[in-house]
Protein backbone atom coordinates (compact mmCIF):
# COMPACT_ATOMS: atom_id res chain seq x y z
CA UNK A 1 0.00 0.00 0.00
CA UNK A 2 1.06 3.67 -0.95
CA UNK A 3 0.44 6.41 1.91
CA UNK A 4 1.53 9.33 0.58
CA UNK A 5 1.36 11.99 3.71
CA UNK A 6 2.37 15.04 1.35
CA UNK A 7 -0.54 16.88 0.38
CA UNK A 8 -0.72 18.93 -3.13
CA UNK A 9 -0.03 22.38 -2.14
CA UNK A 10 0.52 23.20 -5.77
CA UNK A 11 -1.08 26.34 -7.34
CA UNK A 12 -2.94 25.97 -10.58
CA UNK A 13 -1.19 26.86 -13.74
CA UNK A 14 -3.12 29.47 -15.68
CA UNK A 15 -3.06 29.72 -19.17
CA UNK A 16 -3.67 32.55 -21.64
CA UNK A 17 -7.13 32.36 -22.26
CA UNK A 18 -7.54 34.02 -26.00
CA UNK A 19 -10.82 32.28 -26.42
CA UNK A 20 -9.51 29.03 -28.62
CA UNK A 21 -6.76 27.09 -28.21
CA UNK A 22 -4.02 26.68 -30.90
CA UNK A 23 -2.27 23.22 -31.38
CA UNK A 24 1.21 25.05 -31.97
CA UNK A 25 0.72 27.13 -28.92
CA UNK A 26 0.09 24.57 -26.62
CA UNK A 27 2.93 24.13 -23.51
CA UNK A 28 4.30 20.86 -22.78
CA UNK A 29 6.26 22.24 -19.75
CA UNK A 30 2.86 23.56 -18.17
CA UNK A 31 1.41 19.99 -18.87
CA UNK A 32 4.32 18.00 -17.52
CA UNK A 33 3.83 20.37 -14.12
CA UNK A 34 0.56 19.35 -13.85
CA UNK A 35 0.97 15.84 -14.46
CA UNK A 36 4.13 15.64 -11.34
CA UNK A 37 1.29 15.87 -9.04
CA UNK A 38 0.86 13.34 -5.90
CA UNK A 39 -2.00 11.76 -4.70
CA UNK A 40 -2.30 12.13 -0.99
CA UNK A 41 -4.44 9.30 0.68
CA UNK A 42 -5.19 11.18 3.79
CA UNK A 43 -7.07 13.31 1.81
CA UNK A 44 -9.08 10.54 0.23
CA UNK A 45 -10.81 8.45 3.55
CA UNK A 46 -12.98 6.27 1.55
CA UNK A 47 -9.83 4.88 -0.67
CA UNK A 48 -8.32 1.59 0.48
CA UNK A 49 -4.74 2.62 -1.11
CA UNK A 50 -3.24 4.65 -4.41
CA UNK A 51 -1.01 2.60 -6.26
CA UNK A 52 0.76 5.00 -9.30
CA UNK A 53 -1.22 8.20 -8.03
CA UNK A 54 -4.74 6.60 -8.49
CA UNK A 55 -7.32 5.79 -5.97
CA UNK A 56 -8.33 1.81 -5.43
CA UNK A 57 -11.94 1.64 -3.39
CA UNK A 58 -12.48 -1.32 -2.62
CA UNK A 59 -16.21 -2.14 -3.23
CA UNK A 60 -16.72 -4.87 -0.52
CA UNK A 61 -16.20 -2.35 2.16
CA UNK A 62 -18.22 0.23 0.40
CA UNK A 63 -21.23 -1.49 -0.71
CA UNK A 64 -23.47 -1.06 2.12
CA UNK A 65 -22.42 2.84 2.52
CA UNK A 66 -23.72 2.82 -1.03
CA UNK A 67 -26.68 2.09 -0.36
CA UNK A 68 -27.44 4.69 2.28
CA UNK A 69 -28.28 8.34 0.73
CA UNK A 70 -26.13 10.36 3.33
CA UNK A 71 -22.96 8.08 2.78
CA UNK A 72 -23.23 7.21 -0.71
CA UNK A 73 -23.28 10.91 -1.52
CA UNK A 74 -19.86 11.58 0.27
CA UNK A 75 -18.22 8.58 -1.44
CA UNK A 76 -19.50 10.28 -4.70
CA UNK A 77 -18.22 13.48 -4.08
CA UNK A 78 -14.64 11.87 -2.98
CA UNK A 79 -15.36 10.37 -6.60
CA UNK A 80 -16.16 13.46 -8.23
CA UNK A 81 -13.21 15.17 -6.44
CA UNK A 82 -10.28 12.77 -7.97
CA UNK A 83 -12.24 12.79 -11.59
CA UNK A 84 -12.12 16.58 -11.74
CA UNK A 85 -9.03 17.89 -9.64
CA UNK A 86 -7.36 14.87 -8.73
CA UNK A 87 -5.37 11.95 -10.90
CA UNK A 88 -8.81 11.94 -12.96
CA UNK A 89 -8.90 8.17 -12.68
CA UNK A 90 -10.51 5.48 -10.00
CA UNK A 91 -10.54 1.66 -9.95
CA UNK A 92 -13.55 0.19 -8.17
CA UNK A 93 -12.03 -2.91 -7.08
CA UNK A 94 -14.62 -6.31 -6.75
CA UNK A 95 -17.00 -4.10 -8.79
CA UNK A 96 -18.85 -7.17 -8.97
CA UNK A 97 -18.73 -9.50 -5.92
CA UNK A 98 -20.01 -12.77 -8.03
CA UNK A 99 -18.40 -12.83 -11.25
CA UNK A 100 -20.59 -15.56 -12.37
CA UNK A 101 -22.69 -12.59 -14.45
CA UNK A 102 -19.63 -11.33 -16.00
CA UNK A 103 -18.80 -15.58 -17.41
CA UNK A 104 -22.43 -15.29 -18.72
CA UNK A 105 -22.17 -12.20 -20.23
CA UNK A 106 -19.07 -13.25 -22.03
CA UNK A 107 -20.34 -16.22 -22.98
CA UNK A 108 -22.91 -14.34 -25.03
CA UNK A 109 -20.29 -11.88 -26.43
CA UNK A 110 -18.37 -14.66 -27.73
CA UNK A 111 -21.33 -15.64 -29.43
CA UNK A 112 -22.05 -12.55 -31.00
CA UNK A 113 -18.67 -12.01 -32.04
CA UNK A 114 -18.63 -15.28 -34.12
CA UNK A 115 -21.88 -14.60 -35.51
CA UNK A 116 -21.20 -11.17 -36.54
CA UNK A 117 -17.96 -12.20 -37.97
CA UNK A 118 -19.72 -14.35 -39.99
CA UNK A 119 -22.15 -11.76 -40.95
CA UNK A 120 -20.03 -9.06 -42.31
CA UNK A 121 -16.40 -9.98 -40.61
CA UNK A 122 -16.91 -8.51 -37.20
CA UNK A 123 -17.32 -4.82 -36.04
CA UNK A 124 -14.24 -2.47 -37.36
CA UNK A 125 -12.51 -0.35 -34.69
CA UNK A 126 -12.06 3.46 -34.78
CA UNK A 127 -8.36 3.44 -32.86
CA UNK A 128 -6.84 -0.42 -33.12
CA UNK A 129 -5.61 -2.05 -36.56
CA UNK A 130 -7.92 -4.45 -38.17
CA UNK A 131 -7.96 -7.65 -36.80
CA UNK A 132 -5.70 -6.93 -33.83
CA UNK A 133 -9.19 -7.25 -31.79
CA UNK A 134 -12.66 -7.73 -32.01
CA UNK A 135 -15.36 -5.27 -31.20
CA UNK A 136 -18.91 -5.32 -30.10
CA UNK A 137 -20.48 -2.14 -30.92
CA UNK A 138 -23.60 -1.41 -28.61
CA UNK A 139 -22.88 -4.25 -26.91
CA UNK A 140 -25.30 -2.84 -24.13
CA UNK A 141 -28.44 -3.04 -26.38
CA UNK A 142 -27.20 -6.31 -27.76
CA UNK A 143 -26.71 -7.86 -24.40
CA UNK A 144 -30.28 -7.06 -23.44
CA UNK A 145 -32.18 -8.33 -26.51
CA UNK A 146 -29.89 -11.85 -26.58
CA UNK A 147 -29.74 -12.51 -22.89
CA UNK A 148 -32.53 -9.87 -21.21
CA UNK A 149 -31.72 -11.75 -17.72
CA UNK A 150 -28.03 -11.29 -18.20
CA UNK A 151 -28.41 -7.84 -18.96
CA UNK A 152 -30.75 -7.12 -16.08
CA UNK A 153 -27.79 -9.31 -13.12
CA UNK A 154 -24.97 -7.20 -15.04
CA UNK A 155 -25.96 -3.51 -15.02
CA UNK A 156 -28.10 -4.07 -11.34
CA UNK A 157 -24.33 -2.99 -9.80
CA UNK A 158 -24.77 -0.23 -7.49
CA UNK A 159 -20.58 1.07 -7.62
CA UNK A 160 -21.59 1.16 -11.23
CA UNK A 161 -24.31 3.27 -10.74
CA UNK A 162 -22.39 5.41 -7.93
CA UNK A 163 -19.70 6.39 -9.98
CA UNK A 164 -22.04 7.30 -13.28
CA UNK A 165 -23.99 9.85 -10.90
CA UNK A 166 -21.11 10.95 -9.35
CA UNK A 167 -19.34 12.33 -12.36
CA UNK A 168 -23.20 12.79 -14.20
CA UNK A 169 -25.68 13.27 -11.61
CA UNK A 170 -29.18 10.99 -12.10
CA UNK A 171 -30.50 10.31 -15.48
CA UNK A 172 -27.66 9.54 -17.44
CA UNK A 173 -27.30 6.92 -20.07
CA UNK A 174 -25.20 4.36 -20.65
CA UNK A 175 -23.91 2.57 -23.55
CA UNK A 176 -20.75 0.06 -23.99
CA UNK A 177 -19.34 -1.21 -26.48
CA UNK A 178 -17.25 -5.03 -26.05
CA UNK A 179 -13.34 -4.79 -26.66
CA UNK A 180 -11.54 -7.93 -26.87
CA UNK A 181 -7.50 -7.49 -28.00
CA UNK A 182 -6.07 -10.90 -28.53
CA UNK A 183 -2.52 -12.04 -27.59
CA UNK A 184 0.01 -9.56 -29.86
CA UNK A 185 -2.82 -7.14 -30.18
CA UNK A 186 -0.93 -3.39 -30.76
CA UNK A 187 -1.35 -0.64 -28.31
CA UNK A 188 -2.94 2.56 -29.31
CA UNK A 189 -1.43 6.24 -29.36
CA UNK A 190 -2.29 8.58 -26.76
CA UNK A 191 -5.37 9.93 -27.03
CA UNK A 192 -8.23 11.82 -25.26
CA UNK A 193 -12.03 10.94 -25.93
CA UNK A 194 -15.69 11.67 -26.58
CA UNK A 195 -16.72 14.30 -27.47
CA UNK A 196 -13.92 17.03 -28.42
CA UNK A 197 -11.45 13.88 -28.67
CA UNK A 198 -13.27 12.19 -31.52
CA UNK A 199 -13.20 15.41 -33.78
CA UNK A 200 -10.58 16.36 -35.81
CA UNK A 201 -7.33 18.71 -34.64
CA UNK A 202 -8.91 21.59 -36.90
CA UNK A 203 -12.78 20.74 -35.83
CA UNK A 204 -11.42 21.02 -32.14
CA UNK A 205 -9.49 24.01 -32.73
CA UNK A 206 -13.05 25.79 -33.69
CA UNK A 207 -14.68 24.73 -30.58
CA UNK A 208 -14.30 28.06 -27.92
CA UNK A 209 -11.72 27.66 -24.45
CA UNK A 210 -15.06 27.00 -22.30
CA UNK A 211 -16.31 24.16 -24.10
CA UNK A 212 -13.11 22.34 -24.02
CA UNK A 213 -13.33 23.08 -19.73
CA UNK A 214 -16.84 21.89 -20.53
CA UNK A 215 -16.94 18.64 -22.63
CA UNK A 216 -15.59 16.51 -20.01
CA UNK A 217 -18.73 16.94 -17.99
CA UNK A 218 -21.15 15.33 -20.63
CA UNK A 219 -19.22 11.66 -20.88
CA UNK A 220 -17.77 9.49 -18.03
CA UNK A 221 -15.21 6.41 -19.67
CA UNK A 222 -15.13 3.00 -17.93
CA UNK A 223 -14.12 -0.24 -18.50
CA UNK A 224 -15.41 -3.67 -16.72
CA UNK A 225 -12.69 -6.41 -16.79
CA UNK A 226 -14.44 -9.80 -17.97
CA UNK A 227 -10.69 -11.14 -17.05
CA UNK A 228 -7.58 -10.97 -15.01
CA UNK A 229 -5.78 -8.36 -17.05
CA UNK A 230 -2.34 -8.05 -15.82
CA UNK A 231 -0.18 -5.48 -17.00
CA UNK A 232 1.26 -8.08 -20.09
CA UNK A 233 -2.20 -8.15 -21.12
CA UNK A 234 -2.52 -4.24 -22.09
CA UNK A 235 -4.62 -2.72 -19.46
CA UNK A 236 -5.28 0.61 -20.37
CA UNK A 237 -2.37 3.24 -20.63
CA UNK A 238 -2.59 6.48 -18.08
CA UNK A 239 -1.89 9.35 -17.56
CA UNK A 240 -2.97 11.10 -13.73
CA UNK A 241 -3.47 14.49 -13.90
CA UNK A 242 -3.57 15.68 -17.31
CA UNK A 243 -7.20 16.10 -17.69
CA UNK A 244 -6.24 19.04 -15.88
CA UNK A 245 -4.30 20.75 -18.79
CA UNK A 246 -6.92 22.65 -20.23
CA UNK A 247 -5.78 22.76 -23.95
CA UNK A 248 -5.55 18.96 -24.26
CA UNK A 249 -7.80 18.31 -26.69
CA UNK A 250 -5.90 20.04 -29.11
CA UNK A 251 -2.36 19.10 -27.93
CA UNK A 252 -3.18 15.29 -27.77
CA UNK A 253 -1.77 14.61 -31.30
CA UNK A 254 1.51 16.70 -31.05
CA UNK A 255 4.64 14.38 -31.09
CA UNK A 256 6.37 15.87 -28.01
CA UNK A 257 2.75 15.69 -25.99
CA UNK A 258 2.45 12.06 -27.36
CA UNK A 259 6.35 11.39 -26.14
CA UNK A 260 5.82 12.76 -22.74
CA UNK A 261 3.06 10.39 -22.51
CA UNK A 262 4.56 7.48 -23.29
CA UNK A 263 7.31 8.47 -20.98
CA UNK A 264 4.56 9.02 -17.94
CA UNK A 265 2.31 6.72 -18.52
CA UNK A 266 1.15 3.73 -15.72
CA UNK A 267 -0.57 0.74 -16.15
CA UNK A 268 -2.65 -0.63 -13.36
CA UNK A 269 -3.59 -5.00 -13.10
CA UNK A 270 -6.89 -5.67 -13.38
CA UNK A 271 -8.59 -8.43 -11.65
CA UNK A 272 -11.89 -10.41 -13.10
CA UNK A 273 -14.76 -7.81 -11.86
CA UNK A 274 -12.93 -4.95 -11.52
CA UNK A 275 -14.49 -1.51 -13.03
CA UNK A 276 -12.24 1.69 -13.71
CA UNK A 277 -13.43 5.03 -14.64
CA UNK A 278 -11.74 8.22 -16.03
CA UNK A 279 -12.41 11.58 -17.11
CA UNK A 280 -12.39 11.59 -20.81
CA UNK A 281 -10.02 14.28 -20.93
CA UNK A 282 -7.07 11.70 -19.72
CA UNK A 283 -4.62 10.92 -22.03
CA UNK A 284 -4.74 7.34 -22.53
CA UNK A 285 -4.54 4.35 -25.01
CA UNK A 286 -4.83 0.71 -24.80
CA UNK A 287 -1.64 -0.98 -24.04
CA UNK A 288 0.01 -3.81 -25.95
CA UNK A 289 -1.19 -7.53 -25.53
CA UNK A 290 2.05 -9.44 -24.93
CA UNK A 291 0.98 -12.40 -23.02
CA UNK A 292 1.28 -15.15 -25.46
CA UNK A 293 -2.79 -16.69 -24.53
CA UNK A 294 -4.53 -14.11 -22.21
CA UNK A 295 -7.41 -12.93 -24.58
CA UNK A 296 -8.24 -9.21 -22.89
CA UNK A 297 -11.92 -8.38 -23.03
CA UNK A 298 -13.43 -5.60 -21.14
CA UNK A 299 -16.62 -4.17 -22.10
CA UNK A 300 -15.76 0.05 -22.24
CA UNK A 301 -18.55 2.06 -20.88
CA UNK A 302 -19.32 5.32 -22.05
CA UNK A 303 -22.36 6.94 -19.67
CA UNK A 304 -23.89 10.61 -20.95
CA UNK A 305 -24.82 13.29 -19.13
CA UNK A 306 -28.61 13.50 -19.15
CA UNK A 307 -28.85 17.20 -20.57
CA UNK A 308 -26.97 16.51 -24.05
CA UNK A 309 -29.99 17.04 -25.59
CA UNK A 310 -31.54 19.76 -27.56
CA UNK A 311 -34.93 21.34 -26.21
CA UNK A 312 -37.22 20.21 -29.15
CA UNK A 313 -36.93 17.57 -31.74
CA UNK A 314 -36.86 18.93 -35.79
CA UNK A 315 -37.30 16.89 -38.58
CA UNK A 316 -33.99 17.76 -40.05
CA UNK A 317 -34.06 15.40 -42.77
CA UNK A 318 -37.15 16.68 -44.32
CA UNK A 319 -35.45 20.32 -43.84
CA UNK A 320 -32.66 19.45 -45.88
CA UNK A 321 -34.62 18.33 -48.28
CA UNK A 322 -36.49 20.84 -49.00
CA UNK A 323 -34.11 23.58 -48.61
CA UNK A 324 -31.55 21.49 -50.70
CA UNK A 325 -32.68 23.15 -54.32
CA UNK A 326 -32.72 26.13 -53.08
CA UNK A 327 -29.31 26.17 -52.19
CA UNK A 328 -28.05 24.99 -54.71
CA UNK A 329 -30.01 27.85 -56.60
CA UNK A 330 -28.44 30.23 -54.36
CA UNK A 331 -24.94 28.50 -55.09
CA UNK A 332 -25.20 28.96 -58.68
CA UNK A 333 -26.51 33.04 -59.09
CA UNK A 334 -24.08 33.45 -55.79
CA UNK A 335 -26.66 34.95 -53.78
CA UNK A 336 -25.35 33.88 -50.79
CA UNK A 337 -21.69 33.75 -49.98
CA UNK A 338 -19.83 30.65 -48.53
CA UNK A 339 -19.83 31.90 -45.38
CA UNK A 340 -23.92 33.16 -45.64
CA UNK A 341 -24.31 29.57 -46.92
CA UNK A 342 -22.83 27.62 -44.02
CA UNK A 343 -24.65 29.67 -41.73
CA UNK A 344 -27.72 28.62 -43.40
CA UNK A 345 -27.03 24.72 -43.10
CA UNK A 346 -25.83 25.17 -39.70
CA UNK A 347 -29.10 26.58 -38.67
CA UNK A 348 -30.69 22.77 -40.98
CA UNK A 349 -28.95 20.56 -41.24
CA UNK A 350 -27.59 17.86 -38.37
CA UNK A 351 -23.54 18.95 -37.50
CA UNK A 352 -23.34 15.87 -35.32
CA UNK A 353 -22.43 12.48 -36.16
CA UNK A 354 -23.44 11.19 -32.51
CA UNK A 355 -25.78 9.16 -31.72
CA UNK A 356 -25.68 6.57 -33.89
CA UNK A 357 -25.23 2.66 -35.52
CA UNK A 358 -21.68 2.10 -35.48
CA UNK A 359 -22.57 -1.02 -36.91
CA UNK A 360 -23.99 0.54 -40.08
CA UNK A 361 -22.02 3.80 -39.42
CA UNK A 362 -18.49 3.15 -38.78
CA UNK A 363 -15.99 5.98 -38.69
CA UNK A 364 -14.09 6.19 -41.77
CA UNK A 365 -11.29 8.27 -42.74
CA UNK A 366 -11.30 9.63 -38.56
CA UNK A 367 -13.01 9.18 -35.66
CA UNK A 368 -16.82 10.13 -36.42
CA UNK A 369 -19.10 9.52 -39.21
CA UNK A 370 -19.94 12.24 -41.51
CA UNK A 371 -22.26 14.37 -41.03
CA UNK A 372 -25.41 16.00 -42.66
CA UNK A 373 -24.14 18.92 -42.58
CA UNK A 374 -21.00 18.07 -43.78
CA UNK A 375 -22.90 15.76 -46.65
CA UNK A 376 -25.02 19.27 -47.92
CA UNK A 377 -22.45 20.54 -48.09
CA UNK A 378 -20.26 18.31 -50.22
CA UNK A 379 -23.55 17.62 -51.94
CA UNK A 380 -23.28 21.05 -53.35
CA UNK A 381 -19.86 21.38 -53.95
CA UNK A 382 -20.13 17.96 -56.28
CA UNK A 383 -23.29 19.29 -57.67
CA UNK A 384 -25.87 16.69 -56.47
CA UNK A 385 -28.90 16.35 -57.45
CA UNK A 386 -31.78 16.50 -55.02
CA UNK A 387 -32.87 12.43 -55.70
CA UNK A 388 -29.92 11.61 -54.95
CA UNK A 389 -29.05 13.96 -52.14
CA UNK A 390 -32.51 13.15 -50.99
CA UNK A 391 -31.52 9.44 -51.03
CA UNK A 392 -28.40 9.65 -49.62
CA UNK A 393 -29.83 11.30 -46.43
CA UNK A 394 -32.87 8.40 -46.31
CA UNK A 395 -29.98 6.21 -45.93
CA UNK A 396 -27.74 7.92 -43.62
CA UNK A 397 -31.26 7.89 -41.66
CA UNK A 398 -31.91 4.29 -41.69
CA UNK A 399 -27.73 4.09 -40.92
CA UNK A 400 -28.47 6.15 -37.75
CA UNK A 401 -31.09 3.75 -36.40
CA UNK A 402 -30.70 1.49 -33.17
Amino acid sequence: MERHERRNTMTPMIEPDTGFFDPEACDLSMFEALIDQTTDLVSLPHAAEVQHNVPIYDVAALRDALNVKGTRRQIMAEWAHVLKSGAGIIVLRGAYADTAVLDDATAVYERIIAAEKKANGGGGDHFAAAGSNDRIWNSLQKLCETAPEVFLHYFANTAIAAASEAWLGPNYQMTAQINLVHPGGGAQLAHRDYHLGFQTADISADYPTHVHDLSPALTLQGAVAHCDMPVESGPTKLLPFSQLYRAGYTAWRRDDFRTSFEERYIQLPLAKGDALFFNPAVFHAAGANTSPDIHRMANLLQVSSAFGRAMETCDRQKMCNLLYPIAKEAQRTATLNPHEMAAAIASSAEGYSFPTNLDRDPPKGGLAPETQAAFFTRALDAGMGADDFASHLETMRLNHQA
